[in-house]
């Protein structure tokens, strides 16, 4: 019994994704509390960040949630990350091609924010 309910959710949640529209496909890039946040930081510094760089400029973000941020980033190629063999370990994060395409949807949530701020 339990087993058919779950396959049934499989089945649905397999039909929804699939006849998901564009902005389905983009809200699930962008989901997460921090993700516009963290793609927002790498795109205005232009450079590739270093995990202590994305999270002082990220306040809030504690130090597990911005790992699990950018591991799911890089998951979906929207952040590369660069490691340097050096002792300590060197990590820098940066954005792919595919994560640069998403400024022009950052710049219009800023330009918005900015128009609509009290």
């Amino acid at each position: 019994m339990i087993y058919t309910i779950y396959m049934e959710s499989i089945i649905l949640r397999q039909t929804t994704t699939t006849t998901s529209c564009s902005v389905d496909q983009t809200l699930a890039v962008l989901s997460g509390k921090w993700t516009v946040r963290i793609i927002y930081r790498l795109l205005e510094s232009g450079t590739p960040m270093r995990f202590s760089a994305i999270k002082r400029v990220t306040p809030g973000i504690t130090e597990k949630m911005l790992t699990a941020q950018l591991r799911e980033l890089e998951a979906k190629g929207i952040i590369k990350r660069q490691v340097f063999p050096v002792v300590p370990p060197h990590v820098e994060y940066s954005l792919t091609e595919l994560g640069t395409t998403l400024e022009p949807i950052l710049s219009a949530m800023k330009a918005w924010g900015e128009s609509h701020s009290s």
